[in-house]
């Protein structure tokens, strides 16, 4: 989603939503910022299975989860119907309540997630999406409607 004339991220009540590319640029900029300033970074990676109702007014998966998050925040969509959550000043004990507000929300009845944080569980970008997206797999592998955060 754009902004009106096609040009950069869309804000959508919330959250604002990017695509796979500006996303990892973002995460690699607030890692340096979190390092200098000295604050935490979280990303969720979240695939949502199956859900009653996933949006309202035809909105997308990512507008619906975009529109619980806060304005500093943000949320893209990869491949395979993954999403990523972009998470300023978030510790990874702060996770699961907010996954709980998220699918709560969104009415899902089938849902899987990997989170992880800087500096706490990784202190490179790619590092923290690893290991997301890697327990993301592993709390789908083991049935789904669970996070499991890295630690």
């Amino acid at each position: 989603m754009m902004q009106p004339g096609g040009f950069g991220p869309a804000f959508a009540r919330g959250g604002w939503i990017v695509d796979e590319a500006m996303f990892r640029l973002l995460l690699d900029l607030e890692v340096h910022k979190a390092r200098r300033l000295r604050y935490s970074v979280s990303i969720v990676s979240f695939m949502l299975e199956r859900s009653d109702a996933v949006s309202d007014e035809g909105s997308s998966v990512a507008e619906s989860v975009a529109r619980y998050l806060r304005g500093t925040d943000a949320v893209a969509s990869w491949a395979q119907g993954v999403l990523f959550f972009l998470l300023i000043d978030a510790e990874a004990s702060h996770l699961p309540a907010i996954l709980e507000r998220i699918t709560g929300r969104l009415q899902t009845v089938f849902w899987s997630a990997g989170g992880s944080s800087y500096p706490r569980t990784a202190v490179r970008a790619e590092d923290l999406l690893r290991q997301a997206l890697d327990l993301l797999t592993l709390a789908r592998n083991e049935g789904g409607n669970r996070l499991y955060v890295a630690s």
